[in-house]
């Protein structure tokens, strides 16, 4: 029995072994030839998670002696540390690194400038902008008075530095910050802030061949002429975790977060609660990644709320509309214009996503009010109410009828009051005799009472004096 025991013990080890093998391969950075040219794919916000698969990318290209490292960049902006880590990786590394935003459409904006700016080589494909890196408070405004000169005075200083280094108009990229100006692909080329405009990944690399750039080592010749191109995208891990920094993903892993908990509250089921638990932690690590604004929020956590409330309280609509109103105000302002910081992305929940899931919520919604209101019209024969229940049923008395309550009837639980409008107080047994709508009419049942040895409040004997104790 124990060597049994000891093998089933053995194999879960191993298993679980395995298990942490895999996860360990999959967070590990993939690893190109000598001599290779390694792209690195970095779009969406940016966050902490691609500040460390850009770092360990050069890093692990530094190391396998790959011959450039190109940065493909498309990006809204993001989080001020994850920005200065990617900028100082790439100021740092060995190797030269190439910024490319591509495809056409895409943008550098916000830390996006700052990223582009410090590639020891950057290219722009046709089509695609950058700029627009000023800082404004919560609301969009301009940031005044001792605080906003003290952030615009780093933030200039930073993005000089930056432009300085690299060789690139440092007028323009103080300009991107203090005038929130932006350029597009040609006009970046023009004034020396690229250096170039490339269609493709061939034409950055044949417009990069025999450049001299700085490193910290010394100055570096760019050599991929003929180079393989090694692809080396997130792995799993590190995209599902940047995934979530979507304005969209996260905005809908917070509806379905809070979904799941009103529906605990209102149907304990634990599963629903598990689940909606796990969708707001996952929420919120991507609102980590994203300006939100908490009256947007709450706005839409108190929608949520309302819509819930009308499933049980019968308000004929009311109820439901303030929360389409409230959720809809609360999705449209659930992301502000960065505040304070140059860098944060200027994002917002897409509108369509705002109209499918209010429209699905008005839908459902709709179908419940109408369902209610259909409950109250309805016209129900003499002693049915749903689940039809027979005249002269017995029940109990659960809550004393005073004058109205609730009674056991037929395994149910009913709101009921008096045929004469007297008082019982809890576990006098009754007798139905008719319905209100949906309350049920009862009377004293003396038969119960007589079987059970007890005798209905109107045939009670008078309270006897306590007798006397020594």
């Amino acid at each position: 029995m124990s060597d049994r025991i000891s093998g089933t013990t053995l194999a879960a080890v191993r298993a679980l072994l395995a298990a942490g093998l895999l996860v360990v391969g999959l967070a590990l950075p993939a690893r190109a030839a000598s001599g290779d040219v390694v792209v690195l794919t970095a779009d969406g916000v940016v966050d902490s998670v691609m500040a460390g698969y850009v770092r360990d990318g050069i890093a692990s290209a530094e190391a396998s002696g790959a011959a450039a490292v190109v940065i493909k960049l498309d990006t809204p902006g993001g989080s001020l540390d994850a920005m200065t880590e990617i900028t100082k990786a790439e100021l740092e590394a060995t190797v030269p690194v190439i910024v490319w935003v591509a495809p056409a459409g895409a943008w550098a904006a916000s830390a996006g400038t700052f990223i582009t700016l410090a590639g020891a080589l950057a290219y722009m494909a046709p089509g695609t902008s950058i700029g627009a890196a000023s800082p404004v408070g919560s609301n969009g405004q301009d940031i005044t008075g001792t605080e906003g000169a003290k952030v615009r005075s780093i933030s200039i200083a930073t993005i000089t530095s930056i432009a300085e280094a690299r060789g690139r108009n440092v007028a323009w990229a103080s300009s991107a910050v203090s005038n929130a100006i932006s350029a597009t692909a040609t006009e970046a080329a023009a004034k020396g802030v690229v250096d170039g405009v490339a269609e493709t990944l061939d034409a950055v690399l044949s417009a990069a061949q025999g450049k001299v750039v700085k490193t910290p080592s010394g100055p570096v010749t760019v050599n991929v002429a003929g180079r393989a191109i090694v692809d080396a995208p997130m792995n799993p891990v590190q995209g599902f975790l940047h995934l979530l920094s979507d304005p969209n993903i996260a905005f809908i892993l917070f509806v379905v977060g809070i979904g799941g908990l009103l529906v605990e509250l209102v149907h304990p089921t634990i599963l629903a609660g598990i689940a909606g638990g796990l969708c707001l932690i996952l929420a919120f690590i991507g609102f980590g990644s994203l300006p939100l604004n908490v009256a947007g929020l709450l706005l839409v956590a108190f929608g949520m709320l309302l819509f819930a409330l009308e499933t049980q309280i019968v308000s004929h609509g009311l109820l439901a509309l303030g929360g389409l109103i409230s959720f809809v105000l609360g999705a449209s302002i659930l992301y502000t214009p960065p505040s304070g910081a140059p860098v944060e992305p200027d994002v917002s929940v897409a509108t369509p996503v705002i109209v499918v899931v209010a429209a699905t919520f008005a839908l459902f919604m709709g179908v419940v009010t109408m369902a209610a209101i259909r409950v109250r019209r309805m016209t129900l024969p003499a002693g049915a109410v749903g689940t039809p229940v027979p005249l002269d049923s017995t029940g109990i008395v659960q809550a004393p009828l005073a004058p109205q309550g609730t009674v056991h009837l037929a395994g149910e639980t009913w709101s009921a009051r008096t045929a004469d409008g007297s008082q019982l107080e809890r576990n006098t047994p009754v007798r139905l005799v008719a319905f209100d709508g949906l309350v049920a009419v009862v009377v004293p049942d003396p038969d119960a009472a007589q079987a059970t040895g007890e005798r209905p409040p109107s045939e009670s004997t008078p309270a006897q004096p306590p007798a006397a104790q020594v």
